[in-house]
């Protein structure tokens, strides 16, 4: 199951050395990701919606800029929050 313990939570790379996120999980249709302060946050195509997931992948995987992104177009529209 996706989420469960974070087990399977990748490190952030932090290209940018000054990010608020440590690690993210990626799910078929959705994202985890875990902040400096410990919190879990799963994003999916229902909250914020598909193209920002999307785009929420795509800079996990590239090791910068997904922070900048949350705060700037995502904000508090998230699925649900783990932690």
């Amino acid at each position: 199951m996706p989420f469960a313990g974070h087990a399977a939570m990748q490190r952030y790379l932090n290209r940018n050395g000054d990010s608020g996120v440590v690690a993210y999980e990626l799910g078929p249709a959705s994202i985890a990701v875990r902040f400096v302060d410990g919190s879990v946050y799963v994003y999916d195509a229902g909250r914020p919606g598909a193209e920002q997931v999307d785009e929420m992948k795509r800079l996990a995987q590239a090791g910068r800029g997904l922070s900048g992104y949350i705060s700037r177009c995502v904000q508090q529209n998230f699925a649900k929050k783990l932690r």
